[in-house]
């Protein structure tokens, strides 16, 4: 498995764990960078609203590319792969928290 394949993997995860403990289960595409990258998982903005849409596409949320500040919300399907109750072979499987 690639490096940049591993990365998207973790970036797909860091995005639906931060939004299922957000208000609303939503966040901004400027945000989530800022808060991938405090996770160790450097993302551009570019990178966020790519893995947005893929997201989207999955059904694991939706992505509003129409608004000043590109919004995502997660679905339940992506609350549930957040969470460990499921899983998808192109997301990391979410580890237990401390």
């Amino acid at each position: 498995m690639s490096y940049e394949k591993e990365i998207r993997k973790h970036r797909r995860i860091a995005i639906l764990r931060f939004l299922k403990d957000s208000p609303g289960y939503t966040s901004n595409a400027s945000v989530l960078a800022d808060i991938t990258l405090s996770l160790g998982v450097p993302s551009t903005y570019d990178q966020i609203v790519t893995e947005a849409a893929w997201l989207q596409e999955q059904g694991f949320a939706r992505y509003d590319s129409q608004a000043d500040y590109p919004v995502i919300t997660a679905t339940a399907r992506g609350v549930e792969i957040a969470s460990g109750i499921a899983t998808h072979p192109e997301i990391q499987r979410p580890r237990p928290r401390a």
